[in-house]
């Protein structure tokens, strides 16, 4: 939990896989970890707790709030770092420890006080500014990017990021209505696309693939997981632990290849040549199959309920 100022509202967050997460990352409690994705702290609070104190963590986002409530841990073993998790190796050798952490944990996706905070605009539910940055800081509001792209531009993204069945049919409704008056309301956009929306799924809002796909595109979240996943590589000691929480499809489906690929190594040695382990290349080993969380935990927790965990270790 966190909490703004003592007169803005309290917004919870429950870390999804909390026990499960820990398990599979820490082996030596003496050792170096990177928590990838801070949020409000849930896993590093956990990490602290079985870290030694010769144990230490590095942590990062780029969520000015959670920078924030980052500051509120008074831990000589914790360190927070303002930055994207693509550059977590950049952060690892200013820290003087690339190569060397034990375990690296990725919480990937929206964090529910950015869900819940109707200024931030992620929410569809929950009126506020058209916006939907990580870092409103920095880079292009929905409500801007929305109002200068062309309607294909738009149907490919509600296609590629939201997998939209009627990306084309929304996208031109948008371009209709913003000729009256641009789209600055998270409702606003949400009513628009519900209107438009011609075949709606059961238990779902219409409007539910459309922002998931304005904000992945607004933040570079897929090049920014495959960029982590990359780095993560190289920053691990030999027998480090990966592991990766994903939230959707798109997510997941690139963490399973990539621990998979790495794991096969290079598959593109001649056919029937003896060829040992060691000239395969493999440099990871997946640690069991996807988890995902119980009932008790998608009843207490219902945002839980599509998250996916998968854990790898390094081979060298």
């Amino acid at each position: 939990m966190s909490q703004r100022a003592t007169s803005s509202p309290v917004y919870q967050h429950a870390s999804v896989l909390l026990d499960g997460a820990i398990e599979l990352l820490i082996g030596d409690p003496r050792a170096c970890y990177l928590d990838g994705t801070f949020g409000r702290g849930g896993h590093s609070r956990a990490i602290l707790e079985r870290l030694s104190a010769d144990g230490r963590l590095l942590a990062i986002d780029r969520d000015p709030e959670a920078l924030t409530a980052a500051r509120e841990i008074d831990d000589p073993r914790f360190s927070i770092h303002a930055d994207t998790f693509s550059r977590l190796a950049q952060v690892a050798r200013e820290q003087g420890v690339h190569g060397q952490l034990a375990g690296i944990l990725l919480d990937v996706g929206v964090s529910s006080p950015q869900l819940d905070d109707p200024e931030r605009g992620f929410s569809f539910l929950r009126d506020g500014p058209l916006d939907m940055r990580m870092d409103p800081s920095c880079g292009e509001s929905a409500a801007s990017w929305l109002a200068r792209s062309s309607e294909s531009e738009i149907a490919r993204v509600f296609k590629a990021y939201g997998e939209e069945r009627f990306a084309r049919r929304l996208a031109r409704a948008v371009v209709e209505r913003r000729r009256a008056a641009p789209i600055a309301r998270t409702v606003e956009l949400a009513e628009l696309l519900k209107a438009a929306h011609p075949a709606w799924e059961k238990g779902k809002h219409p409007a539910t693939r459309a922002f998931q796909a304005l904000r992945i595109h607004l933040n570079g979240e897929l090049d920014e997981l495959d960029a982590a996943l990359d780095a993560a590589l190289d920053a691990l000691a030999p027998g480090g632990h990966l592991v990766v929480i994903s939230f959707h499809s798109l997510e997941d489906r690139r963490v399973k290849r990539f621990i998979r690929d790495q794991a096969r190594g290079d598959t593109h040695l001649p056919r029937g040549m003896p060829i040992r382990d060691d000239q395969l290349k493999r440099r990871l080993e997946p640690l069991g199959k996807a988890r995902r969380p119980g009932s008790l935990e998608i009843e207490e927790n219902p945002r839980a309920r599509s998250a996916v965990m998968r854990a790898a270790r390094k081979i060298a």
